[in-house]
């Protein structure tokens, strides 16, 4: 994605970095955006000062600190907005009453780009060629999104408390949009939507290492009863959404989970030895990797609590 211009985080001065992302090139300074604030500062102030400049208001506006710009290069979305209409730019709040505004949340991918602010931070997503783009400061480089991906990001940002701005106008033309109408980059590319489930690719033969180490050292453990216990409340939980209290809790059943999760875990292992046929082998080990990960997870923070507890500890 070197083609693709990308600032990133220097300071606080993500408004640059934002805007030049969106332009895809270095055409603001923040000298350039300091004197956009200071001069609304001076309008500002000549309003207050109609009123009279020993009024009370206007001292009481003279010594609160600039809304438009600071010391540490934050300035306002009056700032980036006014630097926008050089460009022939508007900007529209993505949840207005504006019919435009309306059209583009029934399906954001018709539009050409977007500005995003929360707590004194700025960045852009930018379509180049027929592709999204998120071009924040604070990542290491563009983050490309699909079509669909980008209706999601938007939602989270307003679910975050994100402001939201449509860049309404022609963008300036750029090397990267021309390069990336031509040649797409590919899907393997695209910012995959968060998910709670972790690819069984990435970690399977660790996986199936610690499984075998856990259940051998709960073989040799003696506290045999209380981690069944744990398992069964745990498999239970997940597969009805809430504990099973203590008193429909048999032994029977403890053991028949104690077996069922000898077995699971024995299929798991065994998948590449070809003991078992691939659609049972995928079914189970789903299963296997769902169900034991959890069990470890109890086991482990059954024995924290044992130690913490034990007499021999301070």
């Amino acid at each position: 994605m070197d083609i693709i211009f990308h600032e990133k985080q220097q300071g606080s001065l993500c408004a640059q970095h934002c805007l030049n992302a969106l332009l895809q090139g270095p055409y603001f300074t923040a000298v350039d955006l300091a004197t956009i604030g200071h001069r609304f500062d001076e309008e500002e102030r000549a309003r207050m000062a109609e009123a009279g400049v020993s009024s009370e208001e206007y001292n009481r506006f003279l010594q609160e600190p600039s809304s438009n710009v600071d010391d540490s290069g934050y300035f306002s979305v009056q700032v980036i907005s006014e630097a926008l209409s050089v460009w022939g730019l508007e900007l529209i709040p993505y949840n207005s009453s504006d019919p435009r505004a309306a059209v583009t949340r029934q399906c954001p991918i018709n539009e050409n780009a977007f500005i995003c602010h929360y707590r004194d931070h700025w960045f852009s997503i930018r379509k180049l060629g027929r592709q999204w783009f998120n071009l924040n400061s604070i990542l290491s480089g563009p983050e490309l999104l699909s079509d669909t991906y980008l209706s999601l990001f938007l939602a989270q940002l307003q679910t975050d408390k994100y402001s939201i701005f449509i860049v309404v106008g022609d963008l300036p033309s750029c090397e990267a949009d021309k390069v990336l109408s031509l040649a797409p980059l590919s899907p393997r590319h695209f910012r995959k939507a968060p998910t709670k489930k972790q690819e069984p690719e990435e970690d399977d033969e660790q996986l199936k290492a610690a499984l075998a180490m856990s259940w051998k050292e709960m073989e040799e453990g003696d506290d045999q009863e209380a981690l069944n216990k744990a398992i069964l409340q745990s498999l239970q939980s997940s597969q009805h959404g809430q504990e099973l209290p203590a008193a429909i809790a048999p032994e029977a059943s403890i053991s028949t989970v104690d077996e069922d999760l000898k077995r699971a875990i024995s299929l798991s292992l065994s998948q590449d030895h070809g003991e078992t046929s691939s659609s049972t082998a995928e079914a189970s080990t789903s299963s296997a990797i769902s169900d034991s990960v959890e069990f470890i997870r109890q086991r482990r923070l059954l024995r924290l609590g044992q130690s913490a507890t034990s007499p021999n500890n301070p």
